[in-house]
């Protein structure tokens, strides 16, 4: 389906109209007659017909060409584009903000790999997290680091590959040896916010207790849930733990219930992949349709035929002018054959 961009160039249509109107052809009187014959009566006559002195006619492809010609050349002032079938794109309104530990405690040794290996808190969290993103091919991530404060290492993104590099440069210590989780909550609200998010899920997740925070974690979930932020917390761990690397299971399982989530508790590879998991069942996809009609435009086309048309034309007035010129000649020759004679 073909559709203009500028339609209202089509008044230029009226323009010739008003020229003609407003400036009338230009006429003067003049004596003349009109013969048949005009060839033969030059040549029989004793005067030298001008070059100017031929019989005049009407040509209507030079009309035509120069109608064809204007209509062309509005027709490419308006714009004319060419207008594909409706395109329908899926695309998810969910928007995920994972937020990582870095406190001291995530250098404790105590899960096991696939292999069965031991590896740190944080060198298997980030390996769950990697396939955890992996399955998220419509969803947008978001990727949030918090110890003695909380900062943001990768904004929402559809691009999971740029996120997972995000995710594999992280390092201990980059934030501090303490555990500020309320104020990674503070921080995804106003991410949330700045993105307009419609479908906001949050998993923090974190292996002790709120230490650093400006902002009491439970005070930030009642904020979160104001703005229909969803918190997912998942502890990982030993629970039994004391000291500085204690574990506040009340205060997440608090969080999560504040904002209509759930709390998980992982203790190994295997339950952190099921929290993982269970959080996705949990959370249903919501889908936007955005529909859009492929435009190319064809204005380029108009613009040929007007060039073809004042081309056409143009040959066919240098054409006239070349068989008018022979014929004068002709004619002169003739009379000096025919004095000659």
């Amino acid at each position: 389906m073909i559709e203009f961009e500028y339609p209202l160039a089509f008044t230029l249509l009226c323009l010739p109209f008003a020229v003609y109107w407003l400036f009338p052809v230009y006429k003067e009187s003049r004596s003349a007659i009109q013969v048949p014959f005009f060839e033969r009566l030059t040549a029989l006559s004793p005067e030298k017909p001008s070059e100017t002195a031929v019989k005049l006619s009407r040509r209507k492809v030079q009309w035509l060409l120069v109608i064809i010609s204007y209509l062309a050349l509005v027709a490419a002032i308006a714009k004319p584009m060419w207008v594909g079938e409706p395109i329908e794109q899926k695309k998810s309104a969910r928007e995920i903000m994972v937020a990582l530990d870095l406190s001291g405690s995530m250098s404790e040794k105590d899960f096991t790999d696939l292999e069965g290996k031991k590896h740190d808190r944080l060198t298997i969290a980030k390996q769950v997290l990697r396939e955890f993103a992996a399955q998220r091919k419509h969803d947008r991530l978001g990727l949030i680091l918090f110890a003695d404060s909380a900062y943001i290492q990768a904004p929402f993104t559809e691009d999971i590959g740029v996120w997972q590099a995000l995710l594999d440069d992280v390092e201990l210590g980059y934030a501090g040896f303490q555990t500020a989780f309320g104020d990674a909550i503070g921080l995804s609200i106003a991410v949330f916010e700045q993105e307009e998010s419609r479908q906001r899920v949050m998993i923090l997740l974190t292996d002790g207790d709120d230490t650093s925070s400006k902002m009491p974690p439970v005070k930030a979930a009642e904020i979160a849930e104001k703005y229909g932020v969803k918190i997912y917390t998942i502890a990982i761990g030993d629970p039994s733990t004391k000291g500085r690397y204690k574990m506040d299971l009340p205060t997440l399982k608090k969080v999560s219930e504040v904002t209509g989530g759930q709390m998980f508790h992982a203790m190994d590879r295997q339950e952190l992949e099921l929290a993982y998991s269970t959080i996705d069942k949990l959370e249903q996809q919501e889908f936007e349709l955005l529909s859009h009609r492929p435009k190319h435009s064809l204005h380029h086309i108009a613009f040929g035929i007007c060039l073809v048309s004042n081309l056409f034309a143009a040959f066919i007035v240098f054409g006239a002018n070349l068989r008018r010129q022979r014929q004068v000649k002709r004619v002169i020759k003739r009379r000096e054959e025919l004095n000659n004679e």
